[in-house]
């Protein structure tokens, strides 16, 4: 397998930062290339970051992804470059536009003009980077500029884009580094690379410069029907109960009946009766669930994707330590 292997944790696994830590170190001795986690209405995502960058030596660290609207372009641009020099050089900057649940109700913030916020701030970043202020005018933000205090790395942390639809994909591939979408199947994936591509060419790269990670979710377990259904749980909550974007790109994927059925149970917050309506067709898509060797046989055929660089597996709900031990030694004997 070419593609690179990559680990996402979530934060809330953990009673405390030092325990990302552990699960970095863990994942370094067993051979993934990297560690990513996401940020929402939990922790910061920069202390346990810092924590596992300290404790690994070639372990790639990410961030899944943070929002334009909790953080200035400013201070984004200092915690990438903060993170990267505590990662000796090793972290990746992870954006997203957001949603407007997080945007509204946790930052207070207007959901108004995503991508145009996105892709501004990511000029600031690429501002601070090469000339160690954030001076910048632009539609949305107009910053005076002050210097920054210490020397800028000499290689600045890229930047990576979790997007999905096809215009905020165009814009991935225009401005960012990277493109970590989630929750597609190989055809949706192969059809939204197109508009990647379409942006790398509008930014004058190639599609080959850009780091593509897609993020999946999965379970191995010598017991097949415990672990089909902690991913169907884990699936279909995602793409009833996570806000309108997830349902609305499978929807667009060729299941729109199932979403709308999925949706429906989740209006009477009937968690069983979403599983119930996500067919094994669909999981088998999205989701590497079953004995370790399935888990081993999807990654490696998800892998071979034209233009994937590297698979991102993260863990469904409700998995006991022993489940994920044996998912992360399943994905790993994938390569």
């Amino acid at each position: 397998m070419n593609a690179e292997l990559d680990l996402l944790v979530r934060l809330t696994d953990y009673d405390r930062p030092q325990g990302v830590a552990k699960r970095a170190v863990e994942a370094e001795e067993l051979g993934f290339d990297r560690i990513t986690t996401g940020e929402t209405t939990g922790w910061n995502v920069v202390p346990p970051l810092t924590l596992a960058a300290d404790r690994t030596e070639e372990l790639g660290l990410s961030n899944d992804v943070i929002s334009p609207y909790g953080r200035s372009p400013a201070m984004l641009a200092q915690t990438a470059m903060t993170l990267q020099d505590a990662a000796d050089g090793r972290f990746r900057l992870g954006l997203g536009p957001s949603s407007p649940a997080i945007t509204e109700r946790w930052h207070g913030q207007e959901f108004d003009r995503p991508l145009r916020r996105t892709r501004e701030t990511i000029e600031v970043i690429r501002t601070v980077y090469e000339n160690g202020t954030p001076s910048y005018d632009g539609e949305i933000f107009e910053i005076g500029g002050l210097d920054y205090e210490r020397d800028v790395p000499e290689t600045p942390p890229p930047i990576d884009l979790g997007t999905l639809g096809p215009k905020a994909t165009e814009m991935a591939g225009r401005f960012g580094d990277g493109w970590a979408p989630q929750l597609f199947t190989k055809d949706g994936l192969e059809d939204r690379l197109e508009d990647l591509e379409r942006g790398a060419e509008l930014g004058g790269t190639d599609l080959s410069d850009l780091r593509i990670a897609p993020i999946v979710r999965g379970i191995a377990s010598e017991d097949r029907e415990v672990a089909r259904r902690k991913a169907r749980k884990t699936t279909a909550f995602m793409l009833g109960a996570y806000g309108p974007y997830y349902g609305n790109s499978v929807a667009e994927q060729g299941y729109p009946g199932v979403v709308e059925e999925i949706r429906a149970a989740w209006d009477d917050r009937d968690t069983n009766a979403m599983a119930a309506a996500l067919p094994d067709e669909l999981l088998d898509e999205l989701s590497p669930a079953g004995t370790p060797a399935e888990v081993r046989e999807w990654v490696a055929e998800y892998a071979t994707i034209d233009s994937v660089d590297a698979v991102r597996v993260g863990f469904v709900d409700r998995m006991t330590e022993e489940e994920k031990r044996t998912t992360m030694e399943a994905i790993v004997d994938a390569a």
